[in-house]
């Protein structure tokens, strides 16, 4: 697979571990930014990180910001982006299996830097369950993305 992997300036010193780990998997990194710890916009790299999973350029998307909350805000924003919060294993593999997340958000300042293999690897091995439940589930998101504000 293809993986678009971008971080703010807060997240930025987990990303090269990250990157490490989706390599070590056999998978492609995209790198969306940053390249450094000097301050920037969580909504904007989101945007860039989840824009190549939207035009087919990545398969899945791993965002990394300071608690993770801000990423996954941001990329469940863009309609298409189904982004959930890992900060374990279980979350990583759970949010493909049942909610077909094509994004995953992580916190580096929360996240055991022991941990963040395993949650990739969760997170890049699960396949979504696809039976009538799920499916009927997702079809709600999705038309969640096209829904008019309420009020």
């Amino acid at each position: 697979m293809r993986i678009a992997l971008g971080a703010d300036h807060a997240g930025f010193p987990m990303k090269d571990t990250v990157r490490k780990v989706v390599e070590d998997l056999g998978h492609e990194v995209l790198d969306c930014g940053t390249d450094g710890t000097d301050p920037v916009d969580f909504p904007d790299i989101t945007q860039a990180t989840c824009a190549p999973v939207l035009d087919g350029r990545a398969d899945r998307a791993i965002l990394v910001c300071g608690t993770g909350q801000g990423a996954v805000m941001a990329a469940n924003k863009l309609p298409g982006v189904r982004c959930g919060l890992a900060h374990e294993p279980y979350s990583a593999h759970q949010a493909v299996e049942h909610d077909d997340a094509n994004a995953i958000a992580m916190g580096a300042w929360l996240v055991p830097h022991a941990l963040i293999p395993d949650i990739v690897r969760e997170f890049l091995g699960a396949v979504f369950d696809d039976d009538e439940d799920t499916r009927r589930r997702v079809a709600k998101l999705n038309a969640l993305d096209r829904s008019a504000p309420a009020g």
